[in-house]
């Protein structure tokens, strides 16, 4: 089956089909992102290696799908979104056996960086596919439906690795990966139209300058929250800037450049891409405290733990279809603004945890946070996609994409940066804290999530900043 961006849209039969194709290969990517942060001590161990080393297993992934997704994004407007898709599928899958089947640390680390080039090239483009195949009226409910994949991933990835890991071994968790994929594959080929976007030629030196801005920058984000500004640190985001400037000189002046910056003079595209990116700050500032205080200040067991963390995504697998839904009826402006309103005041409810909580204590504060966060995504993606020329439709879910991972490492080191500076070490490091260290700790928390609710207090104002008619 073959489309044209504007000329022929495809039955609602076929286009729920090709909702379902992209939501079965989008499912993966979240399963694999948190899947491994669970299992990573289990690695750890097995290979015998420092944690130093073995944290380069999910950041090496990280960094890859980020700093290829802008490249990705212009890719699908050039070649078909498609094919753009169905290479990341196949490159996927093939690098999961591969993880699977690593007789070291030092090629499951190659191999995962492989794996998030795969990983990225899926990412880049659904948003475009959805936006292409659906028909204005009706793009909410189609991407608040996919929404339910990524949380879905998101809340089964714990749980599952515990599992599998338990049933075999840690590589089981990236075998299963291969009979997801096959299956993905067989069905988004049968499925999916041939859809292009602007074609033309690939700005290679505005994608080398903007893989090495958003690398730098991204690695410059880890590091400085573990090892604080310093020679290194601070070259490193040198770096950064410095290809950022040629990037932006490189795109002003090429004829056919990778991302079209004129995109940014819209509105309602600049105001919600940033909005994004607040909100996925505020996001992983929460997901990534939450389990410390979880395990340190409260003492639940792993278990527990992986349990009372998916009342955040289960809310958001829950309320995004129908937010979606929603916006396609009374825009998409208010409701976007009304869900990170949500999420700001859930992070204040979480600022005031007491030391001793019972699961129920936390477990709404985080289904609340979800609730906001599902009300927030399917609209906001709605309008920035919505937004969006359809002939760059891929490079604005390129950009998207971006936002969205950049809002998570910069969560983590803000969330980071804030506890380490208001909690001293030697507190930070107990894995046992009571008494006077579990208030000095709830402390820092506290900072934290607070700076995580003026973020999303930020993105709702954004939000509400938009052109009016969305």
């Amino acid at each position: 089956m073959s489309a044209q961006l504007g000329k022929t849209t495809p039955a609602t039969g076929q286009r729920y089909k090709v909702l379902a194709a992209v939501m079965l290969g989008g499912i993966m990517g979240p399963i694999d992102a948190s899947i491994v942060n669970v299992i990573l001590p289990t690695i750890t161990s097995y290979f015998g290696t420092p944690l130093a080393t073995a944290q380069w297993v999910p950041l090496i992934y990280l960094l890859t799908i980020s700093s290829l997704l802008l490249f990705y994004g212009r890719l699908g407007d050039i070649l078909g979104y498609k094919r753009v898709y169905l290479g990341g599928l196949v490159c996927f899958t093939i690098t999961s056996g591969l993880c699977g089947l690593a007789p070291t640390i030092y090629w499951l680390i190659a191999f995962r960086a492989v794996q998030g080039i795969g990983a990225g090239m899926m990412m880049s483009v659904p948003f475009a596919i959805l936006t292409a195949v659906f028909q204005p009226h009706e793009r909410g409910r189609a991407l608040g439906i996919n929404a339910i994949s990524i949380s879905a991933g998101l809340a089964l990835g714990p749980t599952l690795g515990g599992l599998l890991t338990s049933l075999w071994s840690w590589r089981l968790i990236f075998l299963i990966n291969i009979p997801i994929g096959l299956a993905g594959l067989i069905w988004a080929l049968k499925v999916i139209p041939n859809l292009k976007g602007q074609p033309g030629k690939m700005d290679t030196a505005g994608a080398v300058s903007a893989f090495i801005s958003l690398f730098s920058l991204l690695f410059f984000i880890n590091q400085v929250q573990r090892t604080g500004l310093g020679l290194l640190t601070a070259t490193i985001l040198a770096l950064a800037i410095a290809a950022g400037i040629c990037f932006v000189y490189i795109e002003n002046r090429t004829p056919q450049p990778l991302v079209n910056l004129s995109l940014f003079k819209n509105r309602t595209f600049s105001l919600g891409t940033i909005s994004s990116l607040l909100n996925f700050s505020s996001q992983y500032i929460m997901v990534f405290l939450t389990p410390f205080y979880l395990q340190r200040v409260i003492h639940s067991s792993p278990d527990k733990i992986g349990f009372l963390m998916t009342c955040f995504p289960l809310a958001v697998m829950v309320v995004a279809p129908f937010s979606g839904d929603l916006s396609d009826r009374l825009g998409t402006r208010g409701l976007a603004a009304a869900g990170a309103a949500l999420c700001a005041a859930a992070l204040i409810t979480m600022a005031f945890l007491p030391v001793e909580a019972t699961p129920l204590t936390v477990g709404w504060r985080l289904a609340f946070f979800g609730l906001g966060t599902g009300i927030f995504q399917s609209p906001n993606n709605s309008s920035v996609m919505g937004s969006s020329p359809r002939p760059y439709l891929g490079i604005a879910s390129g950009i998207l994409g971006t936002a969205r991972n950049t809002g998570m490492a910069v969560g983590i080191a803000s969330a980071g940066l804030i506890l380490y500076s208001l909690v001293p070490d030697t507190v930070v490091a107990l894995d046992y804290l009571g008494g006077s260290d579990a208030v000095c700790f709830l402390g820092g928390l506290k900072y934290a999530y607070l700076f995580g609710a003026a973020l999303s207090a930020l993105a709702a104002l954004f939000s509400l900043m938009q052109a009016p008619h969305s």
